[in-house]
Order: structure tokens, then C-alpha cells, then sequence
């Protein structure tokens, strides 16, 4: 441990990934390092759902949220390239705007951006320190005095919070993107007054936490919407929809008060012909206008249906021209939705991480990625041990079989993974005798599968976005920037 006045010892380049520098950069990168770790080091205090930490930091910082106008995001699948296409449109529309989603792929950068731009290491070091000199304030404060801002234990997720809606304000970003990190109701984003809440489909997901059932996992997102505050609903299953429809009417005293817009019923959009591996196109019919083929570089089909809620909640803001929205999808960028990496063979990077988006990925696959007929697919997938590893095998594990490929059972190297082995002892289970294997680690797994793939073959890396994200280090050899250092929720 550094001792007070100790100069910082440059962290060596084979322990970072990155190359040498000089000595001014070396202990720039060391003391972004101990950032990270000190971070990281604050998942001791565990998940915490509830506002009164969160609070207490903003206060403590002068209640940088209040600067802001806010879209909030939640959801169970789709919440990432929904909100990047909201922060991208309003960009276009000439508004400053900041973005916040998690978790990263790569770098802790990736999870706050100005128009686009990620916070880089300086300014996640500074921003870092203020909010801990705030929390440290805190503990010298008797609860007696002021019970709201006394000896605070903000989590991880509250901590990069702070830090995303501080460095807006510092900033003078005029509209703020925020993705949920888990439900909604008590999520420490939900500490913002919105403009528009978005709510795109909910699915099964963080049961442990957010309730065993739809309808409970409905209601904890539903605790985005606020009085008076126009709501967008991605597509929704009967039981949630109920949910959500009965929090908005509830909230605005009416059995259906004008300001929420559901996908399918306020909102629409056709896809124009077929989809392919450069995105989607398609025509939408929003509240406010209509727009023809419109571009977005995202794949898959499902991706229209994220454009088209972007779209209408940014109208639903008040910023929604089509011209904002049209330039906006067009330049949305996101990691780690099947994401080409490489080509000769194919190789294919997605997040998917429940059964929800395991069965989107797998519609994907088989309408634009498996085409023409005789492409195998080489299917490398690693799990988290706390998910539903047969819910996200179910779609996939039968695609690989199918093409006369492989599935290829691994792990991250990440405490919190499934071990290969008991995905293929789940996997035989399931009924796959052949044509499973356990290997680890990733890097090992992902040589097997470009050693077995024809140079017309497909292999995609997926099961969880920490499996995404190692993989990508490895075969872009990016280093990261110490992308081993992340949290476990």
C-alpha cells in the first residue's frame, strides 16, 4: 500500500497491456489504476437498491442532476442501443448531450460520453477524487445533524453515478442520457427528474433482486415513470404491459391519460426489405411525423424496434425533427452487438446475457448471419453462473447443431462465470450429445473455433458481455486498459 507522500510507482507495461511511455504517462495510467481499483474495491458494500445513498452523495456534490434535462432508460433487453440512439438524435438535434450506460465492453470510459466523446483517464481520476472527498466529508458528519448526508457507503454503481451526472453538470451538457443499471424504482439513476421515461420490453432478468415474476419485475421498472412525465413502451408481454399501464394511469389520475406511447399501438415501424450485418433500415410512424428509410448500424431486426423508441421518445422530449432523428440513427454507434470483428472467417461479438436476448440473437442468426445455406456456425458462449445458462442455450446450442457446426463452452476469466463444464454437463441435458466442448480458457476457446471454421463458416462470441468484452482484448489485442478490473454485478 502507497503511504502518504510516497511517490507513485509507474505500473509496468506487461501488467497494463499497454506500451511503454514515458514517466509523466506511467504515473498518469498508475494513478488511474488506483482509481479503478478503489472503485471496484467498493463492492464490498454490495448491491444496494434504494435512493437514500445516492441522495446523500448528490447533495454533498450541490445536486448536479438538477442542471439537467434527463431521458431515463430502463428495461430488461435493448436499454443499451435504445439509449445510444436517444443521446445520438438529440445530439443531432445540436443539443450538448451526456450518455450513461453500463456495464463497459473494454475500457471503464466507455460508460459516460459527450457527444459521443467516452470521459478519458484524467478526467475519471479528478472526478473520482471529488466524489470521495465528498463521502469522506460524510463520515465526519453526526447523523443527528443531517441524516441525509452522514457517513455514506455508496456502492460501486452509486459512486460512477456521481460521477457521470458531476461531470455533465461541470461540463454544461444540456440534455443527459441515463440507462438503469438494474429495475428502476430504486436504481440510483432514479434519482433524476426526467423528461421522457422509457421503458423498453421487460423480460425475466436479475430475479434474485427484482422479484421472481413478470408482473413484480414490471412494477420495480415501472418506478421510472413520475407525474406528469411522458412515457415510451417498447413492446411488451400482456402481464407487464398491465403493470406499466396501471403505474402510468395511477400516477396521472386517468384510466389512460394522454403521454404514454406503447410501440404497436401509438408508435410503428416496417422493416424495408432484409436486414443485414451493416444494420437495418426501415420507415417509421411516430406521434409527431413519418419518416422513410431511415439507416441504423446496428443488425438485427429487433434493432428497428430500439430505433423506433428512440425516436419517439425523443419526440416526446420535444427535439424529435425527423431530420435530428434520421442524421441521429444514422451515426448511432454501440460495442457488442454483433459486432464484426473480423472477417475470413466471420467472427461476431454480442452481449446476450438472457434468454430474451439469447432468442433475438438466434432470430438474427438465422434470418441475415446464416445465409446462404452451408455456413456453419461456430458458437462460442460463456455464461454467467447466476443466469439462465439453459434459458440462453435453448436458441442457440440448436443453430450450431443445425449448420454442422460447434458449440464451444467456455468462461471469462471472472470469478462470477458458469465452468464449462457444468454448461456441457446442463448442455447433454438438454439433449446435445455431440458437438459440445468444454474449453477454457477464452483465449484457448476462441483459437479452437477459428482452427475449426472455413473462411466462409460464422463464429460467435456471446453469453454474457463480460465473455464479449475479454474476447475482444483478445482478438483486437486493445489491452483494454486494465479491462480486467470490473464490477460484478
Amino acid at each position: 500500500m502507497k503511504k502518504k507522500g510516497e511517490p507513485l510507482r509507474p505500473v509496468p507495461p506487461e501488467k497494463t497491456g499497454l506500451q511503454k511511455t514515458s514517466e509523466k504517462e506511467d504515473a498518469r495510467q498508475a494513478r488511474y489504476l488506483e482509481v479503478l481499483r478503489y472503485l471496484y474495491g467498493l463492492q464490498k458494500f454490495g448491491i444496494k437498491l434504494g435512493l437514500q445513498n445516492i441522495c446523500g452523495l448528490l447533495h454533498a456534490l450541490g445536486n448536479p442532476e438538477r442542471s439537467l434535462k434527463c431521458v431515463h432508460v430502463a428495461g430488461t433487453n435493448g436499454k443499451g442501443s435504445t439509449s445510444a440512439a436517444i443521446a445520438s438524435i438529440i445530439q443531432a438535434a445540436g443539443k450538448k448531450t451526456g450518455l450513461f450506460t453500463s456495464p463497459h465492453l473494454l475500457n471503464f470510459t466507455e460508460r459516460m460520453r459527450i457527444n459521443g466523446e467516452e470521459v478519458s483517464a484524467q478526467k475519471t481520476v479528478e472526478l473520482a477524487a471529488e466524489v470521495k472527498e465528498a463521502v469522506e466529508r460524510s463520515k465526519k458528519i453526526k447523523k443527528a445533524e443531517n441524516a441525509l448526508y452522514a457517513d455514506l457507503n455508496p456502492t460501486f454503481f452509486e459512486f460512477v453515478t456521481a460521477m457521470a451526472l458531476l461531470w455533465f453538470w461541470q461540463e454544461g451538457v444540456e440534455w443527459a442520457v441515463l440507462e438503469t443499471g438494474m429495475g428502476g424504482r430504486l436504481d440510483s439513476t432514479n434519482v433524476i427528474a426526467p423528461e421522457v421515461s422509457v421503458i423498453t420490453t421487460v423480460g425475466l432478468d436479475h430475479r434474485e433482486f427484482l422479484g421472481g415474476t413478470l408482473r413484480e419485475i414490471a412494477a420495480e421498472k415501472a418506478g421510472i415513470m413520475k407525474k406528469g412525465v411522458p412515457a415510451v413502451l417498447g413492446p411488451q408481454r400482456p402481464e407487464a404491459l398491465e403493470v406499466l399501464e396501471e403505474r402510468f394511469s395511477s400516477l396521472n389520475g386517468g384510466s389512460m391519460p394522454p403521454g404514454l406511447f406503447l410501440y404497436g399501438r401509438d408508435f410503428f415501424c416496417s422493416a424495408l426489405g432484409e436486414s443485414s450485418g451493416a444494420g437495418v433500415t426501415f420507415d417509421y410512424s411516430g406521434s409527431s411525423f413519418q419518416a422513410k428509410d431511415l439507416a441504423f448500424p446496428l443488425a438485427g431486426d429487433y434493432q428497428v424496434i430500439n430505433a423506433s423508441v428512440a425516436a419517439q421518445a425523443v419526440t416526446a422530449a420535444g427535439l424529435g425533427s425527423e431530420a435530428a432523428v434520421r442524421e441521429g440513427l444514422r451515426m448511432t454507434r454501440l460495442p457488442g452487438r454483433l459486432e464484426l470483428l473480423e472477417e475470413a472467417p466471420e467472427i461476431r461479438l454480442d452481449g446476450a446475457h438472457n434468454p430474451d436476448a439469447a432468442e433475438a440473437l438466434a432470430g438474427a442468426l438465422k434470418k441475415i448471419f446464416l445465409l446462404p445455406e452451408g455456413r456453419r456456425l461456430i458458437l462460442v458462449l460463456g455464461i454467467m453462473g447466476d443466469k439462465d445458462a439453459e434459458g440462453i442455450m435453448d436458441p442457440l446450442l440448436p443453430l450450431a447443431a443445425a449448420s454442422g457446426g460447434k458449440s464451444i463452452l467456455t468462461a471469462p476469466a471472472y470469478g462470477r462465470a458458469a465452468r464449462p463444464e457444468e454448461l456441457k454437463r446442463r448442455a447433454e441435458a438438454m439433449g446435445f450429445k455431440t458437438g459440445i466442448a468444454a474449453v477454457s480458457p477464452l483465449s484457448r476457446a476462441i483459437q479452437e473455433a477459428r482452427d475449426l471454421a472455413r473462411p466462409e463458416d460464422l463464429i460467435v462470441i456471446t453469453g454474457s458481455f463480460y465473455t464479449a468484452g475479454e474476447a475482444k482484448e483478445i482478438l483486437k489485442r486493445e489491452g483494454g486498459k486494465f479491462s480486467r478490473l470490473r464490477e460484478t454485478r
